[in-house]
């Protein structure tokens, strides 16, 4: 076989495969619903995502849309209220709502909507549910009392007298009454609103024939003339509360700010207080310590003069003492000169002789003859003659003379030698007179 006709059958069926395939195998989009009718009525439905098998010329497909629908509802309508002696006074309301709606699980509702409700333009889709959901939701307000659309569960927020609703502004939890009991629904959850309840229950068999479910009620804002006065009397008792809170405040922050200023003035009195303590004991502290000071500086100054006074005592001693050595040394020098100065006379009267003596009297005449006549008048001599044999009063007058002289020659010579001081007083005691003597006498 030619290689080009192997070639082209190959590319055709891969071409044309695909297309045979794509043509059999649809796809089906998620939040979608494929319905496949066959030649004989037999309906096949396909929900996405998933593959419809379809056969070109022997079936039909349809595709619906499984998605939820949102409807916005704007419902005026009045009350069911009754005065105090059960006459009716309805109060006209204006509820803004949003309902989701959504084609039925099972397959008959599937194709009731595909015949009855998707067959039609999407406009009047809209229409329908808003007309629908309008009257059931115009039943419930009939069936409701201003209170019970203002139900805690609702949490529905007021607006303002221009229409708008302000977000933030809601209104009081107020008790709710309880529904009629021809209009409960036995199947409602507990947690649902009471407006959404029967709309569900009045709406419920309409959307059923549509081949529609009903999901939920978002109740965006409940209005009325009733409900602004409320909010405005709520927002006056708020103004109020919080004037009367901030006033609270305020006056609890000025006894706050006085009763601080009052713990501020004790403390600072018993500071005061503390330091006029502390001042008085540092005073007494001082003057004790400048007591205790003075005490140390008269017991310093005590010590001071007893140490000076030892002081002078020793040193007065000592200074005695040495005085004493001293005097002790000098008149035993004196004494030892005045001994050596004899000796040495007595030695050199022995070796000379009489004549040296002699000649040392005549040498020394003219010097003590004043002397030795000075003597002689101050010496008073008695003589008394015992009338002994060999002795006469000459004679002893004679001695007596003789002693005078001898004493005043031997003073002489002890001043010729030196062994006088300047004013010819003698050291301690005149010495080697009794030989001068005798050698005189002889």
């Amino acid at each position: 076989m030619n290689p080009l006709v192997i070639i082209g059958i190959l590319v055709a069926a891969l071409v044309f495969i695909p297309m045979i395939v794509t043509g059999f195998l649809r796809n089906v989009e998620a939040g979608t619903i494929r319905m496949v009718t066959w030649v004989r009525g037999g309906t096949n439905i396909f929900r996405g995502p998933a593959k419809s098998w379809e056969v070109p010329l022997l079936t039909t497909g349809t595709t619906l849309s499984s998605k939820a629908i949102n409807v916005d509802l704007d419902i005026t309508d009045q009350t069911a209220d009754l005065d105090d002696g059960g006459v009716p006074q309805p109060i006209k309301v204006r509820v803004l709502a949003s309902a989701i709606v959504s084609v039925g699980d099972s397959d008959e509702m599937i194709k009731t909507a595909a015949n009855r409700f998707f067959s039609k333009p999407n406009e009047e889709q809209i229409n329908i549910l808003i007309d629908l959901l309008s009257s059931s939701g115009r039943r419930a307000i009939n069936l409701l009392t201003h209170d019970q659309l203002f139900s805690a569960k609702t949490a529905v927020r007021i607006p303002s007298q221009s229409g708008a609703a302000e977000p933030g502004m809601e209104l009081e939890p107020i008790r709710v009454a309880p529904l009629p009991v021809h209009v409960r629904p036995v199947d409602a959850e507990d947690d649902d609103d009471p407006l959404a309840i029967i709309i569900r229950k009045a709406c419920s068999r309409e959307l059923t024939d549509l081949g529609l479910t009903f999901n939920s009620l978002n109740i965006k804002v409940v209005q009325s003339e009733v409900a602004e006065a409320r909010r405005r009397q709520s927002a006056a008792e708020a103004q109020a509360n919080a004037e009367i809170v901030a006033a609270q405040q305020t006056r609890r922050a000025k006894e706050a700010e006085l009763e601080a200023e009052r713990a501020i003035s004790n403390k600072q009195r018993e500071l005061e207080q503390t330091r006029a303590a502390n001042a008085a004991l540092i005073a007494e502290a001082e003057a004790k310590r400048q007591e205790a000071a003075g005490r140390q500086r008269s017991a310093e100054l005590e010590a001071t003069q007893i140490a000076q006074a030892r002081a002078d005592a020793e040193r007065l001693r000592i200074e005695a003492e040495a005085q004493a050595r001293a005097e002790a040394i000098r008149i035993t020098t004196v004494a030892d000169a005045t001994a050596e100065s004899i000796r040495k006379v007595n030695e050199a009267i022995q070796q000379g002789g009489e004549s040296y003596f002699r000649y040392k009297q005549i040498e020394m005449l003219p010097d003590i003859a004043p002397f030795i006549a000075d003597a002689l008048g101050k010496a008073r001599l008695v003589t008394i003659s015992g009338g002994g044999a060999g002795e006469s009063a000459a004679e002893n007058t004679a001695s007596s003379i003789t002693g005078v002289i001898q004493t005043v020659l031997a003073a002489q010579l002890v001043s010729r030698n030196g062994l006088l001081d300047g004013n010819g007083n003698g050291a301690a005691e005149p010495v080697a007179a009794v030989p001068v003597g005798r050698i005189v006498g002889k």
